[in-house]
């Protein structure tokens, strides 16, 4: 039998997920009705309100009939991560939009872009609701820095993907190492994700850490490789933009790729040393090295005192 929880609905964090679910349907019909692009950042636009719209209202739905409570993964690490993540999308598309497909006698377009960036305050509202007022329950992967991290690498892999264009890497072996690392990384770090939300890290025949941490590793050096390489194939040719580039320019989305990459290089590089400190600090053989050096130094000062005479 299936509860309902009214209170769901009416406490402030349920009022702003209601609120999200209605602007970002609101943003994708306004921008349905403004017209069609064949621009792949138009489709991520449409995509991103889409997925929010999505997971909002199952949220809500899941929330008020406490299906939630029966769910095989922690329920609040996953509604917090999501509304960060839906935060963060909203931010870039509130960006995008207006940027390409906004005029002015667009009104349309105009109302989309104004109702996006409400949707962002109301996600990154929630964010603030949910981190300043926890329920009590322990802090899920999702909600820790590494799980943030995770969900910014493939994040930005994905704003990656909508850039590239395919005339820009079919002939270019240097660019297409490029896209072979923004593709394992991306498959990879969601593996991790839905690994460590669904709880089977535990059944894995070696340590889930050690694991993290190479391809944390592996993941950083692969990215510097690209951070070189992408930038000297891409822009072999046209070192400056050129004076017919209009806003779907291929040269504008060769400098998308390379500050995301250059982004994604960073996060990927703190991920690393962080797992490498968190993993080091909460070893055993750190703390008996650690408790060794304590001893040693106790000794030492107990025969220093010893030696010096009465």
């Amino acid at each position: 039998m299936v509860n309902v929880d009214v209170r769901s609905l009416t406490q402030p964090v349920g009022i702003m997920r209601i609120m999200a679910a209605i602007l970002t349907c609101m943003c994708f019909s306004l921008a349905g009705a403004a017209g069609a692009s064949s621009s792949s950042y138009w489709a991520w636009c449409m995509f991103t309100w889409c997925f929010c719209f999505f997971f909002t209202f199952l949220i809500v739905i899941l929330e008020f009939t406490t299906v939630n409570s029966k769910v095989p993964f922690a329920w609040d690490d996953f509604t917090t991560a999501f509304a960060m993540l839906a935060s963060v999308m909203c931010l870039i598309v509130s960006i995008i939009y207006p940027t390409f497909f906004t005029c002015k006698t667009c009104h349309r377009a105009i109302g989309a872009s104004v109702v996006s960036w409400v949707c962002f305050a109301t996600y990154a509202g929630e964010v603030v609701l949910t981190r300043l007022y926890p329920r009590g329950e322990t802090s899920g992967f999702l909600s820790t820095v590494p799980g943030i991290m995770k969900m910014l690498e493939t994040f930005i892999a994905c704003l990656i993907f909508v850039s590239l264009d395919q005339s820009q890497y079919t002939a270019n072996s240097g660019i297409q190492w490029c896209v072979a690392v923004y593709s394992l990384c991306f498959i990879f770090s969601i593996i991790i994700i839905l690994l460590t939300l669904a709880q089977l890290t535990s059944y894995l025949p070696i340590s889930f850490d050690m694991v993290v941490i190479v391809y944390n590793i592996l993941a950083a050096v692969m990215y510097t490789t690209a951070v070189v390489i992408w930038p000297l194939y891409s822009f072999s040719k046209d070192k400056q933009r050129p004076s017919n580039c209009d806003h779907f320019c291929p040269w504008d989305k060769l400098v998308v790729v390379t500050f995301m990459t250059i982004f994604n290089f960073i996060v990927y590089t703190l991920d690393a040393v962080y797992s490498i400190r968190l993993v080091i600090i909460t070893t055993p053989t750190c703390c008996f090295i650690s408790c060794a050096f304590s001893l040693y130094l106790y000794n030492t000062c107990h025969i220093q005192q010893a030696a010096i005479p009465a």
